[in-house]
């Protein structure tokens, strides 16, 4: 994903999208180049770094978190329904983390999930560049019976990134603290 630094900061107009998507995914770009930046420099180890072994995430469980929710709203939003059970199991554990998230996210470098996280972000945004502003706005159930549009539903998928970058800051200083880096 190539972002350019001079429009980092400016909420405008992207190439190939429509006004409300240039709008989305330039936060959706800010986004993800803070977590990048993050992230960039992080060893295997580093990656795998669990602060308690029975309730922690580790940060590349938390990487591979960040491209399941984006993948679940691609199935949710880009083809209007709920995800199937084949398709819950595919995503997960990262979906959901865990116990089973633990034990199987583990192993990977920076590139391993920084291309899952490129490729999933990639296939968003070229979809958004196929939508009418409008589809933005379609509504749909959501938590707790109540109606959310699509627009809301992307806005949570970089705002569920935001919560676990925030986590991942405190994860490097407790790992700083107990590996004494």
């Amino acid at each position: 994903m190539s972002i350019d630094i001079k429009t980092l900061f400016l909420i405008d107009q992207k190439d190939g999208l429509s006004a409300e998507f240039s709008k989305l995914v330039s936060m959706m770009n800010y986004s993800r180049v803070m977590t990048l930046e993050e992230v960039k420099k992080l060893t295997v180890e580093e990656l795998d770094f669990l602060f308690d072994e029975e309730d922690a995430n580790s940060i590349g469980m938390l990487l591979s978190h960040m491209t399941a929710v984006e993948k679940a709203y691609q199935i949710e939003t880009f083809q209007n329904r709920d995800l199937t059970e084949e398709e819950i199991n595919e995503l997960n554990p990262a979906l959901d983390l865990g116990n089973k998230a633990r034990e199987q996210i583990k192993g990977h470098s920076i590139d391993f999930y920084l291309e899952e996280l490129a490729s999933v972000r990639e296939r968003t945004i070229e979809t958004f560049k196929t939508l009418p502003d409008e589809w933005l706005f379609h509504q749909t159930p959501f938590w707790f019976g109540e109606q959310a549009n699509n627009y809301f539903k992307w806005f949570h998928v970089f705002e569920d990134e935001l919560n676990h970058r925030g986590q991942i800051r405190i994860i490097k200083k407790m790992m700083a603290k107990q590996l004494h880096v």
